[in-house]
């Protein structure tokens, strides 16, 4: 039975604490496109997802219109392109342009699935999509990249670190002229999960159906609102209401993936209830940690408050839906967060401190502007630092760098919308450059051997 309160508070949620559906995201799977003539293989791409993902904008629009719910993005997520470039041969980014043109056509705002998985070594077609992700993210404008480098199974591919280092520097260089964005839509994982509804690491694993819809969630001002209204509890009592309040926005997440599933004609596939920040006011996973009782995000006792809100994030969600997937947890990303934002510009937040945040969270160093000339060594040395820290605990840890080519440490990129916007971070520019060009692979840990 409906319940006359719950539908009252759901509507002031969504009226007041900014509570909406992130993303509605449709995985297809390529691998009946391809071909050996790159141009055919690129044809047949174009078609299925232009059939497949041909009402997907509108079934979104229409859920809005019936439940009164914001869905704020759909999206497509495909399987990784290396796969098909290992069968056709020829340029990786004349996929990124059928990728683009279907996106355009179907009018969703991003497309994710340029992208390899290397953790072991790289396959035929892995090497030519990595070296050809700057060239394909200049040259497009929905296309989201990702790679994934390492795996708590597999170990750490540090061949694969090294060219990824060199590949986020450029990607920023040949997009300077547009404040860095292709940087912005690439991501190297570690562990990566092959039901993610979030850009721009989403990608359609081989594991998954033909065709399928995942949804992701968003909810952090709500949570942040419910602890205010709590005041002084203690802390167990902190995390029973944030329990409380993932399970509400979980069971909106899993109304809106049934529905469209069913509008769609596919199968639904999960939620992820991730706690999804924006630049706007009172939509911040920072605040969330200064409701907790931080005087600012980055204070000593942050890594702790951050595990608290995760831990019952999770523990929320999956009481709500048997569905949970994707990533689920709480996303620190610095430059889409309003509280990161201005942690960042105060100084109280660094970099460290950010990486120790996500041995605890749900991705990892995450839309995070550094200076123009750093390295590409010290970047391929923060990817293998996040890449441990996922491998050595068993979860998915992500790099998502901007180099804000011309510009350094204090000074701002901005994006707009979503992306955001924050201030260049300092980083140690005491090079490891030797310790990346070693090469070769890092062992899986004993905690891989789990049979």
């Amino acid at each position: 039975m409906l319940n006359t309160h719950d539908i009252l508070e759901t509507i002031r949620m969504i009226e007041e604490e900014n509570l909406d559906i992130r993303t509605i995201t449709m995985g297809i799977s390529l691998l009946d496109c391809a071909d050996s003539n790159i141009r055919k293989a690129c044809s047949k791409v174009y078609d299925k997802i232009a059939h497949k993902a041909e009402h997907l904008v509108k079934t979104g629009e229409e859920i809005e219109n019936r439940y009164g719910i914001p869905i704020v993005n759909k999206r497509i997520s495909v399987t990784p392109v290396s796969m098909l470039c290992g069968i056709s041969g020829g340029d990786p980014v004349e996929y990124a342009k059928a990728l683009d043109a279907s996106a355009h056509t179907v009018g969703v705002n991003f497309i994710g699935g340029f992208s390899a998985l290397v953790q072991k070594g790289c396959a035929a077609g892995d090497r030519e999509l990595m070296e050809a992700i700057p060239q394909a993210l200049a040259e497009t404008e929905r296309v989201c990249s990702s790679v994934n480098v390492g795996s708590t199974r597999a170990g750490i591919n540090l061949n694969a670190v090294e060219v990824m280092g060199r590949v986020v520097r450029k990607t920023a260089e040949l997009t300077a002229d547009r404040d860095c964005i292709g940087a912005a839509k690439l991501v190297v994982f570690c562990n990566a999960v092959e039901d993610n509804p979030f850009m721009a690491g989403a990608f359609h694993g081989v594991g998954e159906a033909d065709c399928i819809i995942n949804v992701g969630v968003s909810g952090p001002g709500v949570v942040r609102s419910a602890l205010k209204k709590a005041g002084d509890c203690d802390i167990r009592e902190v995390a029973e209401i944030i329990k409380k309040t993932a399970f509400k926005v979980t069971r909106m997440g899993q109304l809106v993936g049934t529905v469209a599933a069913e509008m769609l004609g596919v199968p639904f596939g999960i939620v992820d209830l991730s706690l999804a920040p924006t630049p706007a006011v009172g939509d911040s996973v920072a605040h969330i940690l200064e409701e907790i009782g931080l005087e600012q995000c980055g204070a000593h006792g942050t890594t702790a408050a951050l595990a608290i809100l995760n831990d019952a994030v999770k523990k929320g969600g999956v009481m709500a839906s048997s569905m949970v997937g994707g990533l689920s947890g709480a996303f620190i990303p610095v430059t889409e967060d309003a509280g990161m934002i201005d942690a960042a510009r105060s100084g109280a937040l660094c970099i460290e401190k950010l990486e120790a945040m996500t041995a605890v969270c749900s991705v990892g160093l995450d839309m995070i502007v550094v200076p123009g000339d750093t390295t590409a060594e010290v970047i391929s040395a923060i990817i293998a630092d996040e890449a441990a820290i996922g491998m050595i605990n068993s979860k998915t840890t992500a790099v998502r760098l901007i180099p804000a080519i011309g510009k350094k440490e204090g000074e701002e990129l901005q994006f707009g919308g979503l992306l955001g916007g924050g201030p260049v971070m300092r980083l140690n520019t005491k090079s490891p450059a030797r310790f990346i060009h070693r090469g070769g692979h890092i062992p899986a840990p004993i905690q891989s051997l789990k049979n």
